[in-house]
C-alpha cells in the first residue's frame, strides 16, 4: 500500500467507494454525487489553495482518500482546517484511514494549519471512534444539522490541535 497525491486517473477509482455513500448512507448528508468534472476541479482547487487530496492505494487500486481544506471562510480561520477520509469497503480495518490521516495532517501542519476538524454523522459511530482514536476530542453537537432520507440528521464536530 502506498500514499500519493491523486491524479486525474484515480477519479473512477474514488467515485466507486465515494459515490455509493452519498447515495445509500448518511455518512454524508449531501445526496448530490461528485461527478468527474467536480471532483477535478475539487482537487486542483484545494491544491491551488495549498492543501492536499490524497489516495491510498495497492497494487493500482484506489483504497481510499484524504483531503482537507479551510474549516470557514475568512482570514480568521486561515489556520483551522476540516477534512474528509473516506476508505472503500474493503479497505476498512486495515490501517488506511490512519495512514491518510497521519498524511493529512502532516501537510496541514507544515502549511501552517493549527486545528483540524472531523464533522461527523452522530448516525457514523465507526467515524466518530476512529477520530477518538486517533486524538480528535468532540467539541460541540449540532441537532438536526442536516435532513436526508427524510430524517433530521445530528453532526458531531471533533477537533484536533495539530
Amino acid at each position: 500500500m502506498r500514499l500519493r497525491p491523486a491524479i486525474e486517473g484515480d477519479i473512477p477509482g474514488i467515485l466507486g467507494f465515494w459515490n455509493p455513500l452519498i447515495r445509500e448512507t448518511t455518512i454524508t448528508f449531501s445526496s448530490e454525487e461528485k461527478t468527474p468534472a467536480g471532483l477535478a476541479r475539487m482537487i486542483a482547487q484545494r491544491r491551488a489553495a495549498g492543501r492536499e487530496f490524497l489516495i491510498a492505494e495497492d497494487a493500482g487500486a484506489v483504497l481510499g482518500l484524504a483531503s482537507y481544506d479551510q474549516f470557514r471562510g475568512g482570514d480568521g480561520y486561515a489556520h483551522c482546517m476540516e477534512h474528509s477520509v473516506i476508505l472503500s469497503p474493503i479497505a476498512r480495518g486495515r490501517g488506511l484511514g490512519r495512514a491518510l490521516m497521519e498524511a493529512i495532517e502532516d501537510h496541514a501542519r507544515t502549511g501552517g494549519a493549527h486545528s483540524m476538524i472531523a464533522a461527523v454523522s452522530v448516525e457514523n459511530e465507526a467515524g466518530i471512534s476512529f477520530h477518538r482514536a486517533i486524538g480528535y476530542v468532540q467539541v460541540g453537537l449540532l441537532p438536526q444539522a442536516g435532513r436526508k432520507f427524510g430524517r433530521w440528521l445530528d453532526l458531531v464536530l471533533l477537533q484536533k490541535m495539530l
